[in-house]
């Protein structure tokens, strides 16, 4: 009989943020001993520094700690107003609700990983809000096999992601909250308010009321140029402090996220990024242009009903590494116009023309003030039809 060894588990594509800065956790817990409130892995300022950086500077930790570097620079991991991490930190260490909205692809999602994993140490308790969500990824449902052999017991009972952060202490995420639909969302308002969920099913038992330790909070994301969106209620509202994430103001910050994070994305595709410096200025000076509806030379430009995000930017310079490092005939720069073509025709095929005349204007003029790789672009105008 042979015997066949268990093979190794199966690598992951993405790692979850609090194993990904596994390292920057440990190390800001150990060098930030202040005040932190109940439930958090780290303190206030250490979760802001965690998220925006430590603008180049090596942490000193007070005492050595074995595994840990005595010294280490804080890595920045979220491009935006570091008064806006400022004031999620303090909402969440209030134990008020967070709501981050803003246009698509401006980082919400990521911002909300990143502050939950600083927080509490997972970012893993989250509920994916769709029109198909139902109250129980908001209170509990059941094990239905043990339901029928033993009644209602705390046995049958199946925890909620937002159950299991209350009954631990931790913060949970609700992604795409307005994509549920409004008798779902309300779900939440009383356990904003009591912070409590009763189960009727178990009266007259200790466990008929689940009552949330301290530290637990919700961190909710919306998009709300979304088609379909359900509005939240008043009583809602109330129950979270709003904050708007912007695109991104500063365009080299811009271009150093999109060239780390494209460069990621190939790599995990098992090849080296060899895209250009001059190609990807190109990208983001477009991205930039039609989504602000004005060139950096001040030229008007027509705005795309559809979002021309950082998110969407990194997809495609993603994809020029792609074919840059697996299919290497010709220039990537040739590409360019067909991946753009495919962001702005996701919404309003009316989009196709807008960004013809894009083309019909900043690239034109750029070319004819005689720079060679904007001449590029505008010869390959036909492949735009």
């Amino acid at each position: 009989m042979t015997v066949t060894a268990p093979s190794a588990p199966a690598a992951r594509q993405v790692l979850p943020a609090e194993e990904r800065h596994a390292a920057e956790l440990a190390f800001l817990a150990a060098h930030d001993t202040g005040p932190r409130p109940p439930g958090w892995a780290l303190t206030p300022r250490a979760v802001v520094t965690f998220v925006c950086g430590s603008d180049g500077t090596e942490l000193a930790l007070p005492k050595r700690r074995a595994g840990l570097p005595a010294k280490l620079a804080i890595a920045p991991k979220f491009v935006g107003e570091r008064a806006l991490v400022e004031r999620c930190v303090v909402t969440l260490a209030g134990e008020r609700g967070l709501l981050l909205t803003g246009e698509p692809g401006t980082a919400k999602s990521m911002l909300s990983e990143l502050l939950a994993a600083a927080v509490c140490g997972t970012s893993s308790l989250t509920v994916q809000g769709t029109a198909g969500t139902t109250e129980d990824a908001f209170r509990y449902g059941w094990n239905y096999a043990l339901l029928l052999a033993q009644g209602p017991t705390p046995q049958a009972l199946v925890d909620s992601p937002v159950l299991s952060a209350m009954r631990t202490g931790r913060v949970v995420r609700v992604e795409e909250i307005t994509r549920c639909l409004p008798e779902v969302q309300d779900a939440l308002v009383s356990i904003l308010s009591d912070r409590r969920v009763s189960v009727p099913e178990l009266t007259a038992t200790e466990d008929a009321v689940v009552s949330a330790a301290p530290g637990f909070t919700v961190i909710a994301t919306a998009n709300l140029r979304d088609r379909g969106v359900s509005e939240m209620s008043a009583a809602l509202k109330r129950r979270f402090n709003f904050e708007t994430v912007a695109p991104i103001a500063d365009a080299d910050a811009e271009a150093t996220l999109i060239r780390r994070q494209a460069v990621a994305a190939v790599q995990r595709a098992g090849a080296a990024f060899g895209v250009d410096d001059a190609v990807l200025d190109a990208l983001v000076t477009v991205f930039r242009d039609l989504r602000s509806g004005r060139s950096a030379e001040g030229w008007d430009v027509e705005r795309p009903g559809t979002v021309m995000s950082t998110a969407e930017a990194v997809q495609v310079a993603a994809s020029l590494g792609v074919a840059a490092a697996y299919l290497p005939d010709g220039d990537v720069l040739d590409l360019l116009p067909g991946h753009l073509l495919g962001v702005v025709r996701k919404d309003d095929p009316a989009d196709h023309a807008r960004l013809l005349g894009y083309w019909d204007g900043p690239v034109r003029r750029r070319a004819e003030d005689g720079s060679a790789m904007w001449r590029r672009l505008w010869d390959l105008r036909g492949s735009l039809r």
